[in-house]
């Protein structure tokens, strides 16, 4: 008579076949979490950009940013229509395409970007031209003591006084974590303002002008402070 099988202890082991498959499925996941996540975020994008209510910037976004537009709809700008006026209270008015803009000497800032709702986004590099470099080579008038900063969204507004505009920090950005800004983040070109919350770097930057006084922007007239610094900024040591 054969002998009965022996009872296994333990529990039932996982089968070869079964340890292989959760192997794969947790790799594929990874591979393919960049790709989800990328579509994630093409989704939010397109979504805020029919979205007036603002609401779409609440959906979680684990990339860490979110969207915004005050505005319904966005034209799209590239190297065939871009513009970025200088004017105001200036000697030399200025009109530069996005080449020229590319042409110029570059700065790279490394910062974490904070918004008002409570998220960040730790050590995000941005690269382009300091506002400085365009103000002097516009020339400011004695009279000018702010900025003004409008954008091609039609409704979009921004301000910093001279002083603050002329920090090192603080810039005419064209790359946002080493690539060209895209349109969902306000590019071509955007405003960085590296020691202030997130609203003060205006997306899809169409004009600068220099005025004789802070004109407060779009947030700023809904209570927004005038002066966004961030926690613990310097807001001195920086100036250009």
């Amino acid at each position: 008579m054969a002998d009965k099988p022996k009872p296994r202890t333990g529990g039932t082991p996982v089968g070869r076949r079964a340890m292989l498959g959760m192997l794969g499925a947790g790799a594929a996941g990874l591979a393919a979490a960049p790709y989800l996540q990328k579509g994630w975020e093409n989704f939010l994008a397109a979504a805020s950009e029919v979205d007036a209510t603002g609401l779409t910037g609440l959906l979680p976004n684990p990339g860490g940013f979110r969207y915004y537009s005050v505005v319904g709809s966005v034209p799209h700008k590239d190297e065939t229509n871009y513009a970025l006026t200088l004017g105001g209270l200036v000697d030399r008015p200025r009109t530069y395409t996005l080449d020229q803009l590319r042409a110029m000497p570059r700065t790279r800032v490394v910062r974490d970007v904070v918004c008002t709702d409570g998220w960040r986004v730790e050590k995000t590099p941005f690269d382009g031209v300091r506002l400085a470099d365009l103000l002097d080579d516009a020339g400011v008038r004695s009279k000018g003591a702010a900025i003004r900063f409008t954008c091609f969204d039609g409704a979009y507004s921004e301000s910093l006084t001279l002083e603050q505009a002329r920090r090192s920090d603080v810039l005419v950005a064209l790359t946002m974590q080493d690539k060209p800004i895209t349109h969902a983040h306000g590019g071509p070109v955007r405003l960085y303002v590296a020691p202030m919350y997130f609203y003060k770097s205006a997306k899809w930057l169409s004009g600068i002008s220099v005025t004789d006084k802070v004109v407060p922007g779009y947030w700023e007239e809904r209570g927004y402070a005038v002066d966004g610094w961030l926690d613990g900024a310097d807001r001195q040591g920086d100036a250009a």
